[in-house]
């Protein structure tokens, strides 16, 4: 399955590309987020071998929730974001993904991000490690293993580059021998996994397509991504306080979970 992620990613990324060296105009979706053509394309691409080869597990897409399309789910589904960062895409600055993951008892297992502009892909399985490659085309290597680094004295910080509140300032104020950089789209969560980074807080609002292949990527480079209390950020949550199917709470997404205790995160984010 995993292979098929990859391929599928892969091609979508072509797609969305060839769109990006076009150009292209952006619209705005019901929720007020913007969305282009290479959005819907990438996620026709996706979907089309995703039918193929897993055509018996049902998939929760971005662009296809977004009208209206949500397919009764059951403990193991796929969750896609054809088109992570789309701000990012707008803006034209590479920072943006295509994301795959499957999800199991409410936990991603398996992940495949792709930066089509930097060919970088990344996968993971849960208890197999997790990689990183370097594509052109459809094909791709220089693959190697990637792990988390271990608590440091400097806490290198990553904060969304499009959707940064005053909370999460208020958060970043307080962390000590902490320098911050900006970053866009599920990156964030393949830097804290490859070692460049330490910590990526999100007190603002997420998607479970958002975060699920990221999340999947650095569980099985040695990270975590916990919600206020400790516990893991679940998925499949169709009933949320914001009556909102697949909304995620706020999290914080770190390479050691020595972190947490070491700056008092456990709560009161």
């Amino acid at each position: 399955m995993i292979e098929g992620f990859k391929f599928a990613a892969l091609e979508a990324g072509q797609r969305i590309l060839a769109i990006y060296e076009e150009g292209f105009q952006s619209v705005a979706k019901g929720d007020g987020s913007p969305v282009t053509i290479a959005d819907q394309e990438a996620e026709k691409i996706v979907l089309k071998y995703l039918a193929e080869f897993c055509a018996d597990v049902p998939v929760i897409a971005e662009e296809a929730m977004a009208a209206g399309t949500m397919p009764e789910i059951g403990s193991r589904f796929i969750l896609v974001d054809p088109l992570d960062g789309t701000r990012e895409f707008i803006s034209r600055n590479g920072e943006f993904t295509v994301n795959i993951a499957l999800i199991e008892d409410g936990a991603p297992v398996k992940g495949v991000i792709y930066a089509p502009v930097t060919g970088e892909l990344f996968w993971a399985e849960v208890g197999q490690g997790a990689y990183r490659a370097v594509a052109n085309g459809l094909e791709y290597g220089n693959v190697a293993q990637i792990n988390c680094s271990v608590l440091s004295e400097e806490l290198r910080v990553l904060a969304s580059r499009s959707h940064r509140s005053e909370r999460t300032e208020a958060l970043l104020a307080k962390l000590e021998n902490s320098s911050t950089v900006a970053a866009g789209s599920s990156l964030k969560f393949c830097r804290l996994a490859e070692g460049k980074a330490d910590f990526y807080p999100r007190l603002e609002p997420t998607m479970e397509w958002d975060t699920a292949a990221g999340q999947a990527i650095l569980c099985a480079a040695g990270g975590a991504v916990v919600v206020e209390g400790g516990a893991p950020l679940i998925y499949g949550k169709l009933k949320t306080p914001l009556d909102k199917p697949f909304a995620n709470p706020c999290f914080l997404a770190v390479a050691d979970e020595k972190i947490i205790s070491h700056y008092g995160l456990r709560s009161g984010w």
